[in-house]
Parts: structure tokens; sequence; C-alpha cells
């Protein structure tokens, strides 16, 4: 009996095009808003109020707040917790490096991406680790070219940073994006023999966001919340996020801001205190 697979969405119209610019830059504006913030003292739980007045303020819809039942506008995840810290009001440490994730809904698009943020200065392990995921984001994109297999993306990423030391989280990845918050395809940031049959089309909506350890690659879920994942050693993680659209000249970065690092550039906090 042969398995159906859902086909992935295509957005080849124009307007739906804009339509993912238009969330995604937004979505990417809400993260310059929070920058100035990202400092010693201030808790992930008064980031998630500006980002959720933000947001309704501009007439937008906060896309995880209630999605499964989470309960907050944004996820922030500090030093060893891989993905889905929920803001609390313990205040962010000198030294500490956090994970902002956001997405929004625009006019029924979402708009997907996350950055980490070092507070303060941070010890050499945790900046060389985000410096380095920040890098493997890009290997991962600029291996995209029109109709390339999935698993590229991931066997550039798995390369990139094992050479560089660090494990690649498997039990999460990125995924297609659109009209839905997930959709086909998964994008997973190891080589995937499954992801290789799966081709990004000109039309393919879709986020790359590695998660890197500086120990082993397993994780576990807190039981207290069923949503925090901290890697399974206690090891510091870092992830980046972008929302990409394959056009048929290659891919589109849709969600880049106006102050947070460029490609090629260092991470650091002085571009936070720069704007």
């Amino acid at each position: 009996m042969t398995r159906l697979t859902k086909p992935i969405p295509l957005y080849r119209r124009e307007e739906e095009r804009e339509g993912l610019r238009a969330a995604s830059r937004f979505n990417a504006g809400l993260m310059d808003s929070l920058r100035p913030h990202m400092v010693p003292g201030i808790t992930t739980l008064q980031l998630d109020e500006m980002a959720y007045l933000y947001t309704r303020d501009h007439g937008h819809t906060p896309a995880c707040l209630g999605y499964h039942g989470y309960p907050n506008t944004i996820c922030t995840s500090v030093n060893e917790v891989v993905c889905h810290g929920i803001p609390n009001e313990a205040p962010l440490k000198e030294g500490d490096i956090v994970n902002v994730d956001l997405t929004t809904i625009v006019d029924g698009w979402y708009g997907d991406q996350s950055e980490m943020f070092m507070i303060g200065q941070v010890s050499e392990t945790a900046r060389r680790l985000v410096q380095t995921t920040f890098e493997a984001l890009f290997k991962g994109i600029r291996v995209c070219t029109p109709g390339c297999r999935v698993s590229d993306i991931g066997r550039a990423i798995q390369t990139f940073a094992q050479k560089a030391g660090y494990s690649v989280v498997r039990e999460y990845q990125g995924h297609g994006i659109g009209r839905e918050f997930h959709q086909d395809p998964g994008i997973p940031h190891f080589y995937d023999l499954a992801s290789s049959r799966k081709l990004l089309a000109p039309g393919t909506c879709f986020t790359i966001e590695p998660m890197l350890n500086t120990g082993r690659w397993k994780t576990r879920v807190d039981k207290s919340d069923n949503w925090t994942v901290r890697t399974m050693d206690g090891s510091l993680s870092a992830q980046f996020e972008h929302t990409i659209l394959m056009t048929e000249d290659g891919p589109e970065i849709l969600t880049l801001t106006q102050h947070g690092p460029q490609e090629g550039e260092l991470v650091g906090i002085s571009s936070v205190s720069e704007h």
C-alpha cells in the first residue's frame, strides 16, 4: 500500500509572497524593539509583556500565546535551555546567554525567528558557542538553491558544527510556515536520509533554526511545565532562526533585523547597546 504524503504548500503568487514578507518584517521589528532591553536585571516576563503590548498595539496577533496551551507571547531560553523556555520573574544575570523566539500573525500570515543575546560580559565558551551557531544558520541558508534537497541544509549545518566541536540537537527542527505556524517540510539540522527526498521548490517558505550544544545533543523536557527543553547533560545551548522564502532566484531571508547581527558579523552585546 502506497503511503500518501501531504504536498508542501507553495506560495507562487506575488500577493502571497508579500503577505509572508509583511509578517516577517513586522516580526523582525518586534525583535529590534526588545533589543535595547537585553541587559542584566531585566526579567524574561518583562520582555514578554513588552512583546505582547508591541504586537497588540500594532493590531497583530502573538502566534505562540495559547498555541497548544503555551502561556506566553515569546519563548525565552536561558543557558542550558534549548528551546520553549517560558518567561518568568527571574532577572537575567551578567554572563547569561538567552534565546528570544518570536512568532507573529499579520493578516493571516506567520513570521517566525529567534536570536541569541549575550547579557553583559559572557564567558569565552558561551561567546564562541553563540557565534558558531549564528554562522551555522547561514551555512544552512547558503546551500539552498531552487529545487535543492532539504537534507543539504542539515548536512551543511552538521558538518560545520561538528568540526567546531559542537553537537546538533536532533529532537527539534525547522518547519514550513505560511498561513499555518507549522507545516511541511520539516527541516532537520543534521543529515537525515528521509529529508533527501524532499525538495525546496520555488514558493516554499520555511524556517532554519539550528540548536547547537557544547555537550551532547540529547535533551529533556521539564515535567513541571511540559514545555521547557533542556540539554540532558546541563551543557550550554544556543539557537538562531530565520524565515526563508525560496524564490526562483534562490533563498530570500524574510526576517532580517535592522539592528541585529548581519551575516558575516560578530554577535555581541555592542549591537544591543548602540541602538
